[in-house]
């Protein structure tokens, strides 16, 4: 929302057809430093006005009349207050910021126009450039020292291994897919928990049920098994673990952690024995 009022509509005006048109930004701070450069340079020596005056020969004139402020006045800044995580991070702007020491106490952090300063009781611990508009989910630690062997407690985990597996099963899944992302899923955790899900059943099980939840728009993981099921149901199979009480606290496990994206088992035997197994009973 642009607040454009009290005498300030020509000003967004002058910006609107004078400094954007034509011009590309790589960044934010591309756009800022063009901006700077144009509001400092180009317009600051152009008449204005019907007076003509020229904004640098007034400032010139007026600079002998100004009072300087003391170098040791602190930048602006905001205050943010934060807790720490059990490995040390505090959370800001999307991101995770180490706070040395083994206190977990909070935190507040001072937010500069380029850097942020982390305090404890009082006392400095640590200070940050601020990342690139745009950079989340990122971590950082002080240059110099050995980076924290740990992750943040609640950092968001990217699952763009899963979503490539599972668009590579099928033309159906890849479809699905297209349609589930933008019903307004959680992403992340659609696509693992979709993922896991593909991992509990046959290939041709997954893929019966994929095509059945696309044709009526579905995108819920509960509903997706009850699909499963029916189509065992249907089939007279023996049913799998689907329904089977299992303790979710493995997946926080070292181990799973480091073997989950390992090739899925190949269930292509089992068809095969099922096939066989109704050929004999036809």
């Amino acid at each position: 929302m642009t607040l454009s009022k009290a005498g300030e509509e020509r000003s967004f005006w002058t910006v609107e057809t004078n400094f954007l048109p034509g011009r590309r930004f790589e960044s934010l701070e591309d756009l800022n430093q063009q901006a700077f450069h144009w509001a400092t340079v180009r317009m600051e020596h152009r008449p204005v006005a019907k007076t003509r005056l020229i904004p640098a020969q007034a400032f010139e004139h007026e600079q002998p009349f100004l009072l300087k402020l003391s170098a040791s006045l602190p930048s602006p800044y905001l205050v943010h207050e934060r807790g720490t995580d059990q490995y040390g991070y505090a959370a800001f702007g999307g991101n995770y910021y180490w706070v040395p020491g083994t206190g977990r106490d909070d935190v507040k952090i001072f937010e500069y126009s380029d850097h942020l300063k982390i305090y404890q009781h009082g006392q400095c611990l640590v200070e940050y450039r601020l990342p690139a508009d745009g950079v989340t989910n990122a971590l950082f630690s002080p240059e110099g020292m050995p980076k924290p062997p740990r992750q943040p407690k609640n950092r968001k985990k990217p699952a763009q291994e899963e979503e490539n597996r599972l668009r590579a099963l099928s033309e159906v899944v890849d479809r699905y897919l297209k349609f589930a992302l933008q019903a307004g899923v959680q992403r992340h955790r659609f696509l693992r928990q979709l993922f896991a899900l593909s991992c509990r059943m046959t290939r041709s099980l997954f893929l019966r049920t994929i095509e059945r939840a696309l044709r009526y728009q579905i995108n819920d993981i509960d509903t997706l098994q009850r699909i499963a099921r029916l189509c065992l149901s249907q089939d007279d199979r023996p049913l799998s673990l689907l329904g089977a009480d299992v303790d979710e606290s493995f997946r926080q496990r070292e181990a799973y952690q480091q073997g989950r994206l390992t090739d899925a088992p190949d269930f292509s035997l089992y068809d095969q024995m099922l096939e066989d197994n109704e050929d004999e009973d036809g």
